[in-house]
């Protein structure tokens, strides 16, 4: 019998290279057989799939029995989203041959795309006795179905044998916000840290895990077990940075804050929240200026969170006018066009009666900013105060054709432009500009 060789090409899922063949060869009963299933083959290449399925089908017809045929009528039907037809030849293809996971293969396929996770689970727990790679793709389905129960236990079985993923350590950490799973977990890593105990990953996770259950004195206990088997370990600094803390211990909370912020192995978030407990400690213990403005410009290129400006706004809270002026104006510093920290640094000024450096950046400022009335009247309220009538009332007229529906600024802007006024000796215009702030003020 004469046999016509055809290369069958199937994309896997999990993108995993597996040892077992495709159906590459197909023997041909007969040359009509030949050209319907070579026809097939070209439709589907073409991408007319209608063409291709009514080419399958008149080789059912001479072979009934041909699993290679119902894999290819799957993959037509798949590509034309008719799911139920595309899954039921896939299974008729594993049905005759069961051996050939391809034809499983396909089945999950259509489950993946319908997003029918709870029948793909099936499927790939069938596949992974096939090939091992496919735990990889079962670890996702168990989270998408929520069976935490086995995510959690695959994970750490492809941890030991395979290594450790970004992925899979997202999946773990979602895992164990629940707490029905952090006794098994905690049992596990204290069994690791023994056997292995230079290994600084899961020193990290115990603290984790105690640290969400709100188990400080635990998680204090494992980072000093940390410090002392890896001491150069930035990790173990987290901990004991809180417990310095607690312990009104500043030389020792510096040093470990240092030591963190410093750090590339630690990410912003935790870096922002040693920063912020270590701010509220510098409010209530003086003399950790230096020490605070230190750790400041750690994040001087952080584009997501703008670090001095947010301390700034915890120092205007407490009134604290000279600290809030120094974090505005290290903010302003690192980025010259930030317009709300200007106006909140203007507040200081005015709060400080520094009306020579309120005169000065308001001026500068309209040069980046032209059409901002806010700070016009800044500039015209500094010159006021330093009895520069003159550049007070030109700054103030030039300004107050920007105000749009905002009462208090036109309001204040009508008191300034009084005092300019009045300062100029003009008493007509004076009244005029109060007048205008008194009729406002009614409304």
């Amino acid at each position: 019998m004469k046999k016509f060789v055809i290369g069958l090409v199937l994309l896997s899922l999990s993108g995993t290279t597996f040892a077992q063949q495709e159906p590459d060869d197909i023997a041909l009963a007969t040359n009509e057989f030949q050209l319907s299933y070579y026809e097939a083959l070209k439709q589907k290449g073409i991408e007319n799939n209608d063409r291709a399925i009514e080419s399958l089908k008149k080789c059912l017809v001479l072979e009934p029995n041909n699993a290679a045929v119902y894999n290819e009528l799957g993959r037509n039907y798949l590509k034309l989203r008719d799911y139920k037809a595309s899954y039921d030849s896939f299974e008729k293809a594993f049905q005759i041959d069961p051996k050939n996971r391809w034809y499983l293969h396909g089945m999950y396929d259509v489950c993946f795309q319908t997003k029918d996770y709870n029948q793909a689970v099936v499927l790939v727990e069938k596949l992974v006795a096939f090939d091992l790679g496919y735990r990889e793709d079962l670890t996702s389905l168990y989270m998408y179905t929520q069976q935490f129960d086995k995510a959690l236990a695959l994970i750490n079985e492809l941890n030991d044998t395979v290594g450790k993923s970004e992925k899979r350590e997202n999946y773990k950490k979602q895992i164990l916000q629940d707490a029905r799973f952090q006794g098994s977990e905690k049992d596990d890593l204290l069994k690791s840290i023994a056997e292995n105990p230079k290994d600084e990953s899961n020193y990290i996770a115990l603290i984790y895990l105690y640290s969400n259950s709100n188990q400080e004195e635990k998680a204090m206990e494992v980072a000093k077990k940390l410090e002392k088997a890896i001491p150069d370990s930035d990790w173990a600094q987290v901990s004991l940075f809180k417990f310095h803390l607690n312990n009104n211990d500043g030389p020792k909370a510096v040093k470990a804050m240092n030591q963190i912020l410093d750090s590339n192995k630690i990410d912003n978030k935790i870096k922002h929240r040693v920063l912020n407990e270590f701010l509220i400690f510098a409010k209530n213990n003086a003399g950790y200026e230096a020490e605070l403005q230190k750790a400041v410009s750690y994040f001087s290129e952080d584009k997501e969170v703008a670090v001095a400006k947010e301390i700034g706004k915890f120092f205007q809270s407490k009134e604290d006018w000279n600290q809030a002026k120094t974090y505005y104006a290290m903010q302003l510093s690192n980025n010259p066009n930030d317009l709300e920290t200007a106006l909140l640094l203007f507040q200081a000024y005015v709060k400080l009666e520094d009306f020579e450096a309120l005169a000065k950046k308001s001026e500068e400022m309209t040069e980046l900013f032209p059409s901002q009335p806010d700070l016009y009247y800044f500039a015209g309220l500094a010159n006021n105060q330093l009895k520069k009538f003159s550049q007070a009332k030109d700054y103030l007229e030039s300004g107050i054709d920007y105000v749009i529906e905002n009462k208090a600024l036109e309001i204040n802007f009508n008191i300034q432009l009084g005092e300019a006024y009045n300062g100029l000796g003009d008493q007509k215009k004076k009244e005029l500009y109060f007048k205008k702030a008194d009729q406002l003020l009614k409304k």
